[in-house]
């Protein structure tokens, strides 16, 4: 099928390269940053460092993150994590099936915006809940609850960052 859309191979957009590289420092940073204050070696310990500032930017209780080496903890919650598990899962299903499923949220405009919104609201309402004697602090329980706001994210913004370039 000359000139049809099939008949061409997928080629990435800078932003999709990108997004990629961004979500592979979100996995890869905060997983990292207790190895390399473990190791005791300067440099190491510099970039560790500024790990884990940037988790305390991002992350609202980074105190919980998880002991990963030693006495050296995650520079994020379980509930961030959940959330990156998430954006994960969602990039995985986006280069199976290009955005072809209904359960991408762009497409519906702005109540698929709305649904997003919803879903990423599982992450603040956790986080709230801790704060009443009868919802325990648990990091499955974040975990689970970071996924779903990630899920919600992702099946909004994966379309937009990997779609398929624009024709002319």
């Amino acid at each position: 099928m000359q000139g049809s859309v099939s008949a061409r191979p997928f080629q990435r957009t800078w932003l999709s390269w990108f997004a990629d590289l961004v979500l592979l420092a979100m996995v890869s940073g905060p997983f990292a940053a207790p190895f390399l204050a473990a190791s005791g070696i300067p440099i190491l310990v510099q970039i560790s460092d500024i790990i884990y500032f940037m988790g305390r930017q991002v992350c609202p209780q980074p105190e919980m993150g998880v002991a990963l080496a030693g006495d050296h903890i995650a520079a994020v919650c379980m509930r961030c994590y959940g959330t990156i598990f998430g954006l994960i899962g969602m990039r995985w299903l986006y280069q199976r099936d290009r955005g072809q499923s209904a359960y991408w949220l762009d497409q519906y405009g702005l109540v698929g915006f709305g649904l997003t919104f919803a879903l990423c609201m599982a992450y603040p309402a956790e986080l709230a809940l801790q704060g009443f004697d009868w919802w325990p602090m648990d990091n499955v329980r974040m975990t689970l609850f970071g996924a779903i706001a990630g899920i919600g994210l992702g099946a909004y913004i994966m379309p937009i960052f990997h779609g398929h370039p624009k024709e002319d």
